[in-house]
């Protein structure tokens, strides 16, 4: 709309996007789901109208706040192709398929009974249908002439007022698109064999002009074959040459050509390569109006996967940059994290340091779209929504408004070196998306922020507003058995490895620079391990008070001091029960060659041999197969610990799917071996879990998928008195474990002391596979997990203000006056949430989610001020439970699990908010909070604001009158029921729409609705009789003005005729012409 300035796009899904000035971007669906063909706005009427593939018209109503549709037509018997709208004109020119032209009444949304059929169109000589009308527009010169353009390559000009064809031109070309010269004297087509070709009207036989902007004269004197020319645009200027804009058309001859536009003004011809395929285009012009100089400025690019905006009025035509989200599926997305309540700090921070990183040479040029207004509401509070995508790049988007902005983008291949061409069998064996996405961890407060990736690699980042320069530490492990370690990790069964181990190697002393934002500080690699992959990770969980991380896959448990660059826990899942295994497992006879211990060894200065290892008994620090001692120590930078076996270091041989990097860059590496599972079950999705837990004898060889962790201050035993820090283990058959640490509590001795790990503390049991932790006091309230507060350990030393850890605890204890010792945990499966009582361990509620179906993501969550629990099931149920007493508060039927994407990127987040991914490119946000939804109202952009219509150009009194009498033209006199008739119901079928009053159906039900209609009725009674007001004292005036204009008309009536009795003037007809028109004059006037 190029007065109210807002743009309109429409999706292949039904959907329409309305772009304003930043902060204002709507979205609206079609209830059909059927691709948007065409948009046409009712210029400055706040009315936009959509045809479908469907072949029906909708009229959308943009005078509220969420557009609805008013009227729909749905075409029965013939398909539409293209649409026409004139300015400031209440009729819709539509073309269909069958080379017809019908007209629609815009306000009542009915169809005419003028109809130009393609037949009377054409010449009645002519033997071959014409084909689909693909263009329809009205002369510039006289807008009774409307140009009808056939796919066939036959343009007529049909004379509404006549209803016959002016002229008709047959070429041999197929037509994609007509655009007329402002004065009406020309126009030019693109065609399907490259060409463009002006058209005068003085002489329709042959074309003006014929060019081929990109085909060349061949050696044979030939032209080369070019590609269509879908669409162009011919605009004039004032200060320059005309503007030819079009799309395609280039030469055949290379292939893997990237899309075009391209730019001609007067000489000079400039290709725009674009880096999607383009969609359509349009061109931006000061005037509605299409007789006068169109003075271009801008023109709009809609590609397949971006929206670009290139500036007309600088000779190197830049673009200008977009303020709205269009690159969420640069790459395709692979994982999602919703943040609401952040640090207020935290956004401006990331902007600062993402707007360092953006590209340059933008327009300077204020963005050319900046209708309707938008603001931000009362009740917002920062949220940050993460994606993370297959490149493995990480993107931080700004969700605090309705719409995304994004704030600062990460990416993780930076972290790598790449393999070096022909190293290895590394170049034949690269997979498409090495650095694929998995999950993301991200502690606001501490802004220490954990990427997994889908070659089972985790990557530890820590945010600093300075540069730094780092030195190269790689960690690095042998795979084979032979070698020699400082750890030697086995396992009784039969899915374990032999050996899993890691050395450390310092690599040449190389610095590398690192730019201000998120710096890799630790990369965690898992090993093959015998010719097999390592398994994906399943759950992770970080906190930064501990400085410690946990990850998890469908083997095994490691726990990693990041801090001190140690590994502290690495083992089987089987194995972390030790004597408390609740199931009866069925043992088998170890494989051969695989002799056993029961737990982890103690790191020890003197190089022992493999046999030596494995005859050792386990020490008296091990309980329940797991370590209480320090599992390793730290290394000084001078002396680096590099074990060497008597073979040497062996270094990991490169295995299929390996990733295609060689070794960190940037940050320390440690490469770990989980165990792998030998069995086919190994190679199942994380997805297909066991769906049962009620076995009473279970297979040794079964593995059981740690699925989700959660480090916090807890009670690990019945005994114990106070809390303490625990890490909480969720399994895939519905079991929960605590593992208690000790950890040093000042920084130094926290860098210098080990942390131990003691002996798993209780076990508790649900059904289906463990999905989510949460921790309450024994009032209800949300307990948080412990962080420590974001330091910036490259800034520049401060005598006087030493950089120290400060660390925050939510401990159980410390809101624990009238209600006693103790907090409640709530855990929740696929099948069952319970919430138990610690350290007693007793279960205070259970409630059965689904019996039929299973939860895929659930998420303890604070709305209003209260705790709940949020689920969605694969049935597509979205329930919320009370806390802690689990009871039902909700259950929507809202969206069935259709594709995994779903599953993969559903999650919630405080204030009653979650988001999915839609569709692969779309992020679907939706709240179950009617705050929210009353909040929402608040910031929804206005499309429409009330601007006056610029009025046309004075074309002067000889320009008028040679020019055609455009502006007589009456169409409601051609079209109207009166003139000609009524169409046949049967060609189209009118559908009333729902369009009413805004905020009726968000306010419906309970005391809140009435409110709401009463005071929506009252306002409009204070509207009413504010005008009622307004117009008793207009026609007071106007009673006072007629009195006195019929005085003054008696007084002259008098006169005139003692005037005429005076001079004895004979009747009317005898009244010379000048006095006709004095009579006629005084009469005109006093009516």
């Amino acid at each position: 709309d190029p007065v109210q300035k807002i743009l309109a796009i429409g999706s292949r899904s039904g959907g329409v996007r309305i772009l304003g000035r930043p902060g204002v971007d709507c979205f609206c669906q079609h209830e059909s789901g059927a691709a948007v063909l065409q948009l046409q706005f009712l210029i400055n009427e706040g009315a936009l109208v959509t045809a479908c593939a469907d072949d029906t018209l909708h009229l959308w109503n943009l005078r509220q706040r969420r557009p609805a549709v008013l009227h729909s037509l749905k075409f029965n018997r013939e398909r539409i192709t293209f649409c026409h709208l004139p300015f400031q004109s209440k009729w819709l020119y539509v073309g269909t398929e069958r080379g017809n032209t019908h007209i629609v009444n815009i306000e009542s949304f009915i169809l005419s009974g003028y109809v130009i059929m393609w037949n009377k169109a054409i010449e009645l000589s002519t033997k071959t249908h014409p084909g689909p009308v693909v263009h329809l527009s009205d002369s510039p010169k006289d807008e009774g002439k409307l140009l009808i353009g056939f796919e066939s390559g036959t343009i007529v000009q049909w004379d509404l007022r006549g209803k016959k064809a002016d002229f008709r031109i047959y070429y041999d070309e197929a037509i994609h698109s007509v655009s007329w010269h402002h004065e009406g004297k020309q126009f030019m087509c693109s065609h399907s064999d490259g060409s463009l070709t002006l058209w005068n009207l003085r002489n329709t036989t042959r074309p003006f002009q014929v060019t081929f902007p990109h085909g060349k004269i061949q050696k044979d004197g030939k032209k080369e074959s070019c590609k269509p020319i879908l669409k162009v645009e011919y605009k004039t200027s004032r200060s320059s040459e005309p503007f030819v804009i079009f799309s395609g058309g280039l030469s055949y001859d290379k292939a893997g050509r990237r899309p075009t536009l391209t730019i001609m003004h007067g000489k000079a011809i400039t290709v725009l390569e674009m880096d999607y395929p383009i969609v359509e285009f349009m061109v931006l012009c000061e005037t509605p109006y299409n007789n006068e100089v169109q003075e271009p400025y801008a023109v709009v690019v809609l590609l397949e996967k971006d929206l670009i905006v290139v500036d007309l009025t600088q000779s190197n035509f830049p673009v200008f940059e977009n303020p709205y989200p269009m690159d969420v599926h640069e790459s395709p997305v692979t994982c999602t994290a919703y943040f609401a309540d952040c640090p207020p700090d935290i956004i401006p921070i990331l902007y600062s340091i993402g707007a360092k990183h953006k590209k340059t040479g933008y327009s300077q040029k204020e963005w050319p779209i900046g209708g309707g207004t938008w603001t931000l509401g009362s009740h917002t509070y920062p949220e940050i929504i993460i994606t993370g995508h297959a490149d493995g790049s990480i993107k931080f988007w700004d969700a605090s408004a309705i719409t995304l902005q994004m704030l600062y983008k990460l990416k993780t291949s930076k972290a790598f070196e790449k393999p070096k061409v022909g190293e290895g069998r590394a170049a034949e064996l690269v997979e498409e998306d090495p650095f694929a996405v998995q999950m993301v961890s991200w502690c606001p407060q501490s802004r220490i922020f954990c990427v997994v990736g889908i070659s089972a690699h985790i990557i530890l980042y820590r945010f600093s507003k300075y540069d730094a320069n780092t030195q190269i530490v790689v960690r690095e492990t042998p795979s084979s058995s032979t070698a020699m370690s400082p750890f030697t990790f086995r396992s009784i069964l039969r899915s374990l490895s032999d050996v899993c181990s890691y050395q450390i190697i310092i690599d040449h002393d190389r610095v590398v620079r690192v730019p201000p934002g998120y710096q890799a500080e630790l990369v965690i690699q898992l090993l093959w391990v015998d010719g097999e992959p390592p398994q994906q990770i399943t759950s992770l969980d970080i906190n930064s008070a501990y400085g410690l991380l946990a990850f998890g896959n469908c083997n095994g448990l490691a726990v990693v001091d990041y801090l001190q660059k140690t590994l502290l826990l690495c083992m089987s899942t089987l194995d972390l029960y030790g004597a408390a295994d609740p199931y009866q497992r069925l043992t088998r006879s170890p494989r051969r060659n695989r002799q056993s211990t029961s737990g982890l060894t103690e790191l020890s200065d003197n190089q022992q041999s493999v046999d030596m290892e494995r005859s050792k008994s386990p020490t008296s620090d091990h309980v329940n197969g797991h370590c209480t001692s320090p599992t390793s120590q730290p290394c000084s930078a001078g002396k680096p610990r590099v074990p060497v076996g008597p073979e040497g270091p062996r270094l990991t041989r490169r295995g299929p799917g390996r990733p295609p990097f060689r070794k960190a860059q940037s940050a320390a590496c440690m490469e770990i071996s989980l165990p792998v599972s030998h069995t086919e079950e190994s190679r199942e999705n994380s997805f297909s879990r066991s769906r049962s837990s009620s076995v009473s004898s279970i297979d040794r060889d079964t593995k059981e998928a740690v699925t989700t962790l959660q480090f916090g201050e807890s009670y690990a035993r019945k005994t114990d008195a106070l809390p303490t820090p625990c890490l909480w283990v969720g399994t895939s058959l519905g079991v929960v474990l605590l593992i208690p640490m000790s950890i040093p509590t000042d920084q130094e001795e926290r860098m210098d002391e080990p942390v131990t790990i003691g002996p798993s503390g209780a076990v508790l049991l649900l059904k289906g596979s463990v999905l989510r932790f949460g921790f309450l006091d024994c009032m209800g309230a949300l307990i948080q997990s412990p962080y420590e507060v974001w330091r910036d350990l490259n800034a520049p030393e401060d005598p006087d203000r030493p950089r120290r850890r400060k660390l925050v605890h939510f401990s159980p204890s410390s809101s624990q006056d009238a209600c006693g010792e103790g907090h409640l945990a709530v855990v929740c499966s696929e099948r069952q949430a319970k919430v138990f009582l610690m350290p007693s361990q007793s279960c205070l509620f259970v409630h059965n989610i689904t019996e039929s179906s299973f939860v895929l993501r659930a998420d303890v969550v604070s709305v209003c001020n209260s705790a709940c629990l949020a689920c969605f099931c694969a049935n597509g149920h979205v329930m919320t439970l009370s806390l802690p007493s689990l009871r039902p508060l909700m259950d929507v039927n809202y969206l069935p699990l259709t594709d995994m994407r779903i599953a993969r990127t559903f999650c919630f987040t405080n204030g009653g908010q979650a988001l999915y991914l839609s569709s692969p490119t779309e992020i679907q946000r939706i709240t179950y909070s009617q705050e929210m939804c009353d909040n929402l109202q608040e910031m929804l952009g206005e499309l429409f604001t009330p601007i006056e219509t610029p009025e046309a150009q004075n074309r002067g009194f000889l320009k008028g009158f040679f020019g055609g009498n455009a502006h007589t033209f009456d169409r409601e006199e051609l079209f109207g029921e009166a003139a000609a008739g009524k169409a046949s119901r049967s060609l189209a079928q009118h559908i009333p729409g729902q369009g009413g009053v805004e905020g009726m159906k968000v306010a419906a039900g309970g005391a809140v609705g009435e409110l709401a209609r009463a005071r929506i009725a009252l306002d409009e009674r204070g509207q009413r009789l504010g005008e009622l007001e307004e117009r008793t004292a207009l026609m007071m005036t106007s009673a006072e003005t007629f009195s006195k204009h019929a005085h003054e008309f008696d007084n002259m009536k008098i006169s005139i005729f003692e005037y005429l009795e005076k001079h004895d003037i004979k009747p009317m007809y005898y009244y010379t012409g000048l006095q006709k028109m004095f009579f006629a004059s005084c009469l005109g006037f006093f009516s």
